[in-house]
């Protein structure tokens, strides 16, 4: 590395908004996030699959359900 052209390199410490903690390395001295591995759906196993298909039976079934509109009067 070149002399005097990088930024500082710190032990940052990582904040979550659940109020985890943990340090990393970075420029900044802390990090203040919204979501890491401790409360994120995909990492605690409650994540919601999307049923494509279950999505469109639905939308199909309000349609057939649905009633005509009348036609306005002229």
């Amino acid at each position: 590395m070149k002399k005097e052209i990088h930024p500082p390199y710190h032990q940052a410490t990582v904040v979550c908004a659940c109020g985890n903690t943990f340090t990393t390395g970075a420029t900044m001295k802390q990090i203040d996030v919204e979501i890491c591995s401790v409360c994120h759906p995909f990492y605690t196993g409650k994540e919601k699959l999307v049923d494509a298909t279950g999505r469109v039976e639905k939308f199909k079934r309000k349609i057939a359900n649905a009633t005509p509109k009348k036609p306005a009067k002229k």
